[in-house]
């Protein structure tokens, strides 16, 4: 088989497995998953066989150089390198400029003719473009979660191909009376039961995309189009999620800490001025916390030269700079916790404008890429030269209200926050 006929079979492969998933959402048969993972083994075959022709191929135009004593230039771009998953695509700005050569009507470049069926990437039945070679998505993904520490990269998140994941949550405490509880008994004596309190809750996985119109211009500047592109749509993205962990309503989009019931809010004390934060303030927080020594202080930057004011009853400053170079604590450090600044919050004087919380109270299921298909892909028309990055996630904080102490009145809850003083 020529290199042609081995790329048109391999596409044929990936058409079918792309068919099998949409078929197959959630989970397979034994004898589906067996169909599917013989097509992925026949792929494999496939890449290998094409890799030694390539190889060939390049030997055989090396040897054709030397002999004509200079180098010549290949009249068309290289054929896919098959050891990585780019497809031979240097990065997403060379992808970007082939994908625009054709929706203006030029020559396909050859690279392409793998990344899907008749020249589009299929997914869910609808034809949007080209799709994105694995190792450019996963390049996206990983850009995502890099820089400073934000709260998609704190929370506890799960992968999952399912659009929509059942939680259990177990709210029950060990003096609380209900759930699993533990008793003391004399020998012989009968023991005594208790039951494992579970609720179930629904965490719907959302899409956040960002779709992007790119200029003729910009197209024709490659290194300009691969920092916008990559860079630009990872930190929308990561925005828009982070967003949503913070203050989503849940309704098309996870539910945020802040609109959600186990949020617990501190009053501000009587008198205080408005546009302040005092020591009172900070203390009640941190009291209410359910795990103060795993959680941190989010807060607007504009709360900063409060701060600094902030004294312990011995007239020591409250809160310390971060002379260490601790990653996890660029603000410092507020009666021993971490602060982290974000634009998330409101400015001074609104709720919000400093919070006490613990990450991993949230719950954040994410579908990463799963098979591929469900990654960020391409998109183009003839018009316009767009693009779509798309990425599934849910979320909601695993408390469904504050908890009872066993001792005192005072509720306590994973997310505590500053009421308003203005």
């Amino acid at each position: 088989m020529t290199i042609e006929e081995l790329l048109a079979a391999k596409k044929a492969k990936v058409a079918e497995m792309n068919k099998i998933l949409e078929e197959n959402p959630e989970s397979m048969s034994e004898e589906t998953a067996a169909a599917f993972d013989a097509l992925e083994a026949s792929i494999k075959e496939l890449d290998q066989q094409i890799d030694r022709k390539n190889r060939a191929a390049k030997y055989a135009e090396d040897q054709a150089t030397a002999g004509a004593g200079r180098k010549t230039s290949p009249a068309a771009p290289a054929r896919p390198r098959q050891d990585d998953d780019s497809n031979g695509f240097e990065d997403l700005a060379e992808f970007a400029s082939s994908v625009y050569r054709v929706g203006v009507g030029g020559d396909r470049d050859p690279r392409l003719q793998v990344l899907g069926a008749d020249g589009v990437h299929r997914e869910t039945g609808s034809t949007d473009g080209y799709m994105v070679p694995q190792a450019i998505s996963r390049k996206i993904f990983t850009l995502m979660f890099e820089g400073e520490p934000d709260l998609m990269s704190m929370v506890d998140s799960e992968p999952t191909s399912s659009n929509s994941v059942r939680m259990l949550k177990d709210e029950a405490t060990p003096w609380g009376g209900m759930g699993i509880q533990a008793y003391w008994g004399a020998e012989a004596s009968k023991l005594k039961r208790s039951k494992l309190e579970t609720e179930g809750a629904n965490c719907d996985v959302q899409k956040v995309h960002a779709f992007v119109e790119a200029s003729e211009e910009l197209l024709e500047d490659a290194p300009r189009l691969n920092s916008r592109l990559t860079v630009g749509s990872s930190q929308a993205i990561k925005w828009k999620v982070n967003e949503a962990i913070y203050e989503g309503s849940g309704v098309g989009m996870p539910l945020g800490f802040m609109k959600s019931k186990s949020k617990i809010q501190v009053a501000k004390e009587s008198g205080q001025e408005s546009n302040t934060i005092v020591f009172d303030n900070v203390t009640k927080m941190y009291i209410r916390s359910l795990s103060p020594s795993r959680s941190i202080w989010l807060a607007n930057q504009d709360i900063f030269p409060q701060l600094m004011r902030l004294k312990y009853e011995d007239d020591s400053p409250a809160w310390a700079p971060n002379n260490s170079g601790i990653a996890g604590a660029p603000g410092g450090f507020l009666m021993g916790r971490p602060i982290q600044f974000s634009d998330l919050c409101n400015t001074l004087g609104e709720e919000g404008d400093l919070n006490f919380v613990e990450p991993m109270g949230y719950y954040m299921p994410m579908r990463r890429g799963v098979k591929y298909s469900s990654s960020m892909h391409l998109l183009f028309d003839y018009d316009k030269q767009c693009f779509k990055w798309t990425f599934r996630v849910g979320g909601q904080p695993f408390l469904s209200k504050p908890v009872s102490p066993k001792h005192g009145t005072s509720t306590r809850s994973h997310f505590v926050t500053l009421a308003a003083r203005a």
